[in-house]
């Protein structure tokens, strides 16, 4: 009995000690995107020149590369279709990896 104590204690440590995920932090995002106006283009729930941030969730909802496709589209400078002519599309206003990470997180949460 003590053994089983015992492991059930090591168990309940090693759990509650685990790293939990960091939640996204939403204000920082919007303000981030903002700041980058990203905006001009996109909106939350309507398309614009580019897709809705919605639209962006569910075409990469539940596909493991998501995250790091929507990491090299908003990071490295490229070319997007409007109203048929080649754009460039701008990069986040930011060289935090974290913070990139965080508004990625976020427009995939939507």
């Amino acid at each position: 009995m003590k053994r089983l104590c015992l492991i059930a204690a090591v168990l309940a440590v090693g759990v509650t000690s685990l790293p939990v995920a960091a939640e996204v932090d939403a204000a920082a995002a919007n303000a981030l995107v903002r700041k980058s106006k990203c905006l001009t283009c996109h909106a939350i729930d309507k398309k614009k020149d580019g897709p809705a941030y919605k639209e962006v969730a569910a075409k990469h909802k539940g596909k493991a590369d998501a995250e790091e496709k929507l990491i090299k589209h908003v990071t490295v400078p490229s070319k997007v279709k409007v109203d048929g002519k080649e754009e460039d599309h701008e990069t986040l206003k930011t060289d935090d990896p974290v913070a990139v990470k965080n508004v990625v997180q976020w427009i995939l949460s939507l």
